[in-house]
């Protein structure tokens, strides 16, 4: 629980230190952890029908390591996850922090040129994946850009994916058949050793600081970044998270929330973990009524979700037929959540004690969040107060002053959660980074004289679509190669069920004919479904500036009045 300050006098504070840091690896404090209660259960993957108690958890994850370490991988080398929610995924995150191997979380919305990027961006030697989902052939993207896939007999040798050696999918027990070049899950773990003594001389040498995480956020360049974290910012983070939201082995947490993202891997895995709670999938992708049956059928006390998800949920028809009265607490995070929306969670699913947070990816994330017991209005108003051991402070946008109480400036967060670094791009981290240790966030926020931060606006052009972060640089770049575009301009605009939807401005080249259906056309199976432009506009000139930059705000409120749409307030 957090303590508000002392009335502040400008824009800075400093989290409480009292409970001290944990500095050990993921795979050591886990260990603790299960041997202190083995018989306790850890894990719930209802759509799988699988439990697993903290014992055999820990033994499933040291039979993984030593697969992973069979396949010749060794500490420091990068092993790509593919995949939505399953046991499979925790297993990974630990086995890989066991033996130091470096986890890279891959979007399972990404397409061909994403995963493509991905892996050589950070050299994933080896890639783990869900063999399909709904319209999703993830293996048949892999095929896509590794034709080399089905001859090969030893580690894999492709032109487009030159670090990649291995291929392993996700197999179910009523998979039949093999796919050939690659390597069943179910097989890879089968092959290690839980007792295998590799395991603990790595660990004996592996420190707190050491890279364990590698998580894709997108920049104004257009080219994803590969967020670095150690096992010390996201141990922590999810420790105190955990903390925030007072969680104790007798919580069982619902996480529908995609584990790739730090919301299910730190906010969900990790803060269960670090209290001995239970962590319960309800289903691999989002689907609201297998949650309220789970929250039923398990008696979870906490429930993870974007707004959007927590709408869905409780204007599901079947809403009134589910007993959700063990639920206590939880996490609303990813944008901001309408006051109606909150009086009703709070209300009708019980989650009187759920919390609201604020981070992200390159501060593991959590720099900012509520507590248990925070005012309703101060909920729905503020992402909270600054968490444990980290400092927050709000400066002018064009110097770093910090500026006073209530005024607008850039949110800068300092202390054990920023980022070791991006992945292989020393200039873009000391972009982000300041001498003096401060990640700036380009989130433009105000404090109040309790400490609590309110995130007003955005410095960095991103878009929030049902809590997925969208940077339209990254969508141009890739609208421009298209033969008929000339130029492109993307905007967020806002919608009543996502908060935003892109907008997209289009000068075709001269003479060339291209339409909304190509462009379409053109972003199926390469890009991610959300980041489809909803809304295409085909003009002959953007608005700009006498000094020729782009007005994108002038794009945002044409389209407003021209489509009719309402902006949504934040609180």
């Amino acid at each position: 629980m957090q303590t508000a300050p002392a009335a502040l006098r400008d824009s800075q504070a400093a989290g409480p230190t009292d409970t001290p840091l944990l500095e050990q690896t993921l795979g050591d404090f886990f260990d603790a952890m299960a041997a202190r209660q083995p018989d306790h259960e850890a894990l719930v993957s209802a759509h799988q029908r699988r439990r697993y108690s903290y014992a055999a958890l820990r033994d499933g994850a040291n039979q993984l390591a030593s697969a992973l370490l069979g396949l010749g991988l060794a500490p420091g080398d990068r092993v790509g996850i593919w995949s939505h929610n399953n046991a499979e995924w925790v297993l990974m995150q630990l086995a890989t922090a066991k033996v130091g191997l470096v986890l890279v979380n891959i979007n399972p919305a990404y397409r061909v040129s994403e995963l493509e990027y991905a892996l050589n961006k950070v050299g994933c030697q080896a890639l783990v994946t869900m063999a399909r989902f709904k319209t999703s052939d993830y293996l048949g993207m892999l095929r896509e850009l590794a034709p080399e896939l089905p001859s090969a007999t030893g580690p894999l040798q492709a032109a487009r994916l030159p670090a990649l050696r291995h291929v392993v999918w996700i197999d179910a027990p009523e998979d039949r058949g093999e796919q050939a070049g690659m390597q069943r899950f179910s097989t890879l773990l089968a092959s290690g050793d839980a007792a295998d003594p590799r395991i603990a001389a790595i660990a004996a040498t592996l420190q707190a600081t050491d890279p364990i995480n590698i998580q894709f956020t997108s920049g104004t360049t257009g080219f994803p970044k590969g967020a670095t974290l150690t096992h010390r910012n996201i141990l922590n983070n999810g420790f105190f998270i955990g903390e925030c939201m007072r969680l104790t082995p007798a919580d069982r947490l619902c996480i529908p929330v995609p584990l790739y993202h730090c919301f299910g891997m730190v906010l969900g895995n990790l803060a269960c973990l670090t209290h001995g709670a239970t962590i319960v999938y309800p289903n691999d992708g989002f689907d609201p009524l297998t949650v309220l049956q789970t929250v039923q059928d398990e008696r979870c006390t906490g429930l993870h979700g974007v707004p959007t998800m927590f709408i869905a949920e409780l204007d599901h028809p079947r809403f009134a037929e589910f007993d959700l009265s063990s639920l206590r607490t939880g996490i609303m995070a990813g944008s901001p959540c309408p006051v109606e929306v909150m009086k009703r969670v709070v209300e009708q699913m019980h989650l009187r004690e759920i919390t609201i947070a604020y981070g992200m990816t390159e501060t593991s994330p959590v720099s900012c969040q509520s507590s248990t017991d925070t005012p309703l209005q101060k909920r729905v108003s503020t992402v909270g107060q600054v968490q444990p051991h980290l400092e927050v402070k709000i400066v002018a946008p064009e110097g770093s002053a910090v500026v006073p109480i209530g005024q607008r400036g850039e949110l800068c967060t300092r202390g054990y959660s920023v980022m070791h670094g991006y992945w292989g791009d020393p200039a873009k981290t000391a972009e982000a980074i300041d001498a003096e240790g401060w990640m700036h966030t380009g989130d433009l926020a105000t404090m109040d004289t309790e400490g609590y931060v309110n995130i007003v606006g955005r410095i960095k052009d991103m878009v929030i679509r049902g809590g997925e972060n969208l940077y339209p640089r990254e969508i141009e770049e890739f609208l421009y190669r298209h033969p008929g575009v000339q130029d492109v301009q993307v905007v967020g605009v806002p919608d009543a069920k996502y908060g935003e939807e892109l907008c997209a401005w289009v000068i075709a080249k001269p003479g060339v004919a291209v339409d909304e259906q190509a462009l379409r056309d053109f972003c199926k199976g390469q890009i991610a479904h959300y980041k489809v432009p909803r809304y295409m506009r085909f003009v002959q000139a953007f608005p700009m500036t006498v000094t020729g930059k782009v007005q994108k705000f002038r794009m945002r409120e044409q389209m407003v009045s021209e489509l009719g749409l309402k902006e949504e307030g934040t609180a």
